[in-house]
C-alpha cells in the first residue's frame, strides 16, 4: 500500500507518495507560510491533493522542523526562524485533518532515516545525519534506530558550542549554526565583503566558484567548523558514516575540502575510516524518511 510522507520545512513544505520500496510515485511542494496553524494547513492541503490521486494510502509520516517530543508529536522547541510553532500538536492535528494514522518525528531524524532506508547510508550500523539550511540540524542512527534522547533533543549538532562568539538563533552564542547555516554564511560574507546588497548562501557559493576570495574564506571556515563538529559527533556515537544534506550542501564541492582537512586531523581511534558523503536522495530525503516513518504507524 502507498505511504504519505510530509516534510514541513522552514522554507518549503514537500509531500510525497511512496510505494513500499520508498520509490516516489508523486509529489507536491509549496512555500511554508509563517505561523503554526498556516503551516499545518498548507501540509494538509498538499496531502489532500495527493490523497485524491492515491486513495489507498493507509498511513502518513510527518517530518517537522524543530525539537519534537516523539511520544506526543508536539513541538517543544523551535528557533526564532519560526512563528507560533512551539507547542503545536503536529501529530494530533494532522491525524484529525487527514483521517489517517500519522507518525511524527523531527525533520533531520527523517532525513537520516530516508538516507539509511533508501539513500547514501544503506546498511549503516551507526551514522550521523546533518542538514545545512535555515539552521544546522543533526540526527543519530545506532543499531537499527534513530536515537531521540531526552524529549527528542538528541543529535542537535548545530548547537554544539565552541565556534566563536556570534549570536545563535536559539539565543545562545558560538554554536556551529552561527558559521554553517545558510543565513549565517550569507551574513558573514556581507561582513567579509564590506557590505553591499543582501545575498544568499547560494550566491556566496557562486561567487566562490568565480574566485571571490571573501566567499571562499567564509565557506572554508564553515567547512572547517562542520568537520570539527563531525569529529565530535562520530566519536561520541562510535559512528563511521555521515551524510550531509540541506540547501547549503549544494556547495559541497566548496565545503568538502575543508571538512576533509578537519576530519583528517583526528583519524579514527578504531574501526574503518570516516566516510562523509552528500545526500543521495536530495530534496526528497526528508519526505522519503517521513514515508519510511509511516510504516511504524500502520494499523
Amino acid at each position: 500500500m502507498p505511504l504519505l510522507g510530509i516534510d514541513i520545512g522552514g522554507t518549503s513544505t514537500h509531500v510525497v507518495v511512496c510505494d513500499d520500496s520508498l520509490t516516489v510515485l508523486a509529489e507536491a511542494v509549496a512555500p511554508t507560510p509563517r505561523g503554526g496553524p498556516a503551516m499545518l494547513e498548507t501540509a494538509a492541503d498538499l496531502s489532500r491533493g495527493l490523497l485524491a490521486r492515491f486513495p489507498d494510502v493507509d498511513a502518513a509520516g510527518v517530518a517537522a522542523a524543530g525539537v519534537l517530543d516523539p511520544a506526543t508529536g508536539t513541538i517543544v522547541r523551535a528557533s526564532d526562524s519560526f512563528h507560533d510553532w512551539e507547542g503545536t500538536a503536529v501529530g494530533v492535528d494532522l491525524t484529525r485533518a487527514l483521517d489517517l494514522p500519522v507518525a511524527v518525528d523531527n525533520d533531520v531524524n527523517c532525513f537520516l532515516l530516508g538516507e539509511v532506508a533508501a539513500g547514501a547510508l544503506l546498511g549503516a550500523v551507526a551514522a550521523v545525519g546533518i542538514t545545512l539550511g535555515t539552521g544546522v540540524g543533526g540526527a543519530l542512527w545506532s543499531d537499527g534506530r534513530i536515537l531521540h534522547g531526552l524529549r527528542g533533543g538528541a543529535g542537535e549538532i548545530g548547537h554544539l558550542p565552541g565556534f566563536g562568539d556570534l549570536p545563535c538563533t536559539c539565543g545562545q552564542r558560538g554554536h556551529l549554526e552561527t558559521l554553517a547555516s545558510g543565513p549565517s554564511i550569507a551574513r558573514r560574507y556581507r561582513v567579509a565583503a564590506g557590505g553591499g546588497a543582501a545575498v544568499t548562501a547560494a550566491d556566496v557559493a557562486t561567487r566562490a566558484r568565480a574566485g571571490d576570495a571573501a566567499a571562499q574564506r567564509v565557506l572554508h571556515e564553515a567547512g572547517t567548523a562542520l568537520g570539527t563538529a563531525i569529529v565530535a559527533g562520530t566519536r561520541l556515537l562510535g559512528a563511521d558514516r555521515v551524510v550531509v544534506g540541506g540547501g547549503v550542501a549544494g556547495a559541497w564541492d566548496l565545503l568538502e575540502p575543508a571538512v576533509t582537512a578537519a576530519t583528517d586531523l583526528a583519524p579514527p581511534l578504531f574501526g574503518d575510516p570516516l566516510q562523509v558523503t552528500p545526500t543521495r536522495l536530495g530534496r526528497s530525503a526528508v519526505a522519503v524518511g517521513a514515508a519510511a516513518l509511516a510504516v511504524g504507524g500502520r494499523g
